[in-house]
């Protein structure tokens, strides 16, 4: 049994009305009978009989323009609703198999804090460098004691290139320590996300062994 609405299933059936007997409930309780579609149930369902009284089809109802825009973007929300469930369910599948147990994911978490580690190590280097070029600096500068004016120009931009390097590597270091706490955070939400998915794969195996069990006991009686 067909359902149809809207302008194009009325004219439809206009055109096909040919031994059809229509029948609807109008607005007012009453039911109305007709050799084509009825225009006083344009705004509800309508049935087509054939001549034996078997419901070909239903008809309607014909939507405003306004119902229509309402039922199409209803249509568009549950369509994106679908495809977001799809997608989700594809990234656990990828979740899992990416990390099938804790082990594999504690090994991940490791390389990548080792990873943030070790750009840290350098960026710690380069401001011990810093410090000794600075303390060099220093020595040079107990000559203009008196009056760092006097000072050498180069000598004054270089200890200026100085300080503006070190404040650089304090901020990387600085933004490196935000950074492993950002993939700490992430990885302790993937493993709270993995715990969920990993015991429900764990429940079809343990209902599958126990029938298995509860089977064999049943046949060694």
């Amino acid at each position: 049994m067909a359902t149809l609405g809207a302008e194009g299933a009325w004219a439809q059936a206009q055109q096909g009305a040919t031994g059809g007997i229509y029948t609807c409930v109008d607005k007012n309780g009453r039911r109305l009978t007709a050799d084509r579609p009825i225009p006083e149930c344009l705004d509800r369902e309508q049935r087509e009989l054939s001549p034996s009284g078997i419901t070909r089809r239903q008809i309607g109802p014909s939507l405003t323009e306004i119902e229509r825009a309402a039922q199409e973007a209803q249509r568009r929300k549950e369509a994106e609703e679908r495809a977001r469930v799809v997608e989700e369910r594809r990234r656990e599948r990828v979740l899992v198999a990416r990390y099938p147990d804790k082990a594999a994911h504690d090994v991940e978490r490791a390389a990548a804090i080792q990873l943030v580690d070790d750009v840290t190590a350098t960026a710690e280097k380069r401001m011990e460098e810093l410090k000794a070029e600075r303390k060099k600096f220093d020595v040079e500068m107990e000559f203009y004691k008196k009056d760092p004016t006097k000072a050498p120009m180069v000598l004054r931009r270089r200890i200026a290139e100085n300080d503006d390097s070190m404040g650089e590597q304090q901020r990387f270091i600085a933004g490196q320590d935000q950074e492993k706490r950002r993939v700490h955070a992430r990885f302790d939400a993937e493993l709270a996300q993995l715990r969920k998915l990993w015991d429900t794969q764990r429940l079809p195996a343990a209902a599958t062994s126990s029938s298995d069990s509860t089977g064999a006991a049943a046949a060694s009686r």
